[in-house]
């Protein structure tokens, strides 16, 4: 006795959520290839197949999932407890039972589910920091960070960057907190991606505050205010919207000046620029607690906002459109295929009569036929659906 079948289970779907305890994204770079699990067929007495087990991938709070190809953002993933669905699965197959009609009780044939679509995508790790330090090389940065928090970057006379920003926690007398990012020192020509500049700036998106350190001791031959305008304008070229957060300028080393023009002329350009400025020595900690207590209150009046654009935010997901065929001539056979095809014979049991009697009327109600027809088809021409065999008559 013929049965009647259920559904085929839809595949799993897959997901990115954030790992509390994950900092970076070195994981990816010795697994790079994820599978959501299988639906399961459907079988007799409208017993419909198992769903796939979706498949939950953890990254760092701060990871942004973009398109490899198109560069969009698929999602970012800047929330604690945060999920998201990127990718979804398959759609699970039709028993027979959809195809039953008065006459026809307990049909031969179903339609099988859609396969797995695979997508190439690119994994990006911002900071979420409240406060970003700007600044050129060597200007005192990594030293305001180890005496403020609990970070412990290294710190030497180099004329180079550090390589990776150093994240520290601020605390104040009272119990108020912020994060604060030591921002590897941005040479000019960083918008354009001289060196490892980009990187770096991208660093900077999600700040809310940025301090700007400037060495104004005079040892090294740097003038402050030209090291203002350098730093400025590679926030500008790369972020029109960057250019425009809130700065303070910090004047460092006053422990060490030569003399006090070039601090002269940087309080003149913070006056002009209508900007604070805190003169500080990072070495001897004058000025800093009066510079963090400010910090606090200015973080207060700035809103947290998303900072990176999710207008685009694409989700992938398999389309079921029905119609979508084409025939093709190649030799002596005319080949018929597309999505609408590989639906129609994944449905379609060429050992049972009933079945090709359905697969006749497909071809005719879809407009296949007629369009053999109009291109030139013959009795006896081979006409080829997927990688079955017809021999066409009239």
């Amino acid at each position: 006795m013929d049965q009647i079948g259920g559904d085929g289970g839809k595949g799993g779907d897959i997901y990115f959520k954030v790992d509390p305890d994950s900092n970076t994204l070195i994981d990816f770079r010795y697994n790079k290839k994820f599978k959501a699990g299988n639906g399961e067929n459907g079988s007799g007495s409208h017993c419909n197949g198992k769903y796939g087990e979706d498949l939950y991938i953890n990254v760092p709070i701060g990871t942004v999932i973009k398109d490899s190809q198109t560069g969009k953002v698929v999602a970012d993933l800047s929330k604690e407890g945060q999920v998201e669905l990127v990718l979804k699965g398959g759609r699970g197959g039709k028993g027979n039972s959809h195809f039953a009609t008065s006459t026809r009780q307990a049909p031969r044939f179903s339609q099988d589910g859609e396969k797995g679509e695979e997508k190439e995508i690119i994994l990006e790790l911002k900071l979420l920091a409240d406060v970003g330090l700007l600044g050129f090389p060597n200007v005192g940065k990594s030293t305001f960070l180890s005496v403020t928090t609990d970070a412990r970057p290294k710190i030497a006379n180099y004329h180079f960057t550090t390589l990776e920003p150093n994240l520290g926690v601020v605390k104040t007398d009272f119990g108020d907190s912020f994060v604060i990012a030591d921002i590897p020192g941005i040479i000019e020509g960083a918008s354009q991606g001289i060196g490892l500049g980009i990187q770096f700036l991208r660093h900077v998106e999600r700040t809310r505050l940025l301090l700007h350190v400037i060495d104004v001791s005079g040892l090294e031959g740097r003038n402050p205010v030209e090291d203002f305008y350098a730093i400025n304008e590679e926030l500008k070229k790369y972020s029109e919207k960057l250019s425009t957060r809130k700065q303070i300028i910090v004047a460092n080393k006053i422990d060490v000046m030569q003399d006090d023009s070039g601090l002269k002329q940087l309080e003149k350009l913070a006056k002009e620029k209508n900007l604070e400025l805190f003169k500080i020595s990072a070495v001897t900690g004058e000025g800093i607690k009066e510079l963090i207590d400010r910090v606090c209150e200015v973080l207060k009046t700035l809103p947290k906002e998303e900072l990176i654009e999710t207008e685009d935010r694409v989700l992938y997901t398999l389309e079921e459109k029905d119609d979508e065929w084409n025939i093709r001539k190649e030799k002596d056979e005319y080949i018929v295929e597309g999505k609408a095809i590989e639906k129609l014979m994944g449905r379609v049991n060429i050992q049972d009569n009933e079945s090709m009697y359905y697969f006749q009327k497909c071809i005719r109600n879809m407009g296949i036929e007629q369009k053999l027809k109009e291109i030139g088809v013959k009795e006896g021409d081979t006409v080829r659906f997927l990688d079955f065999y017809f021999e066409w008559y009239n």
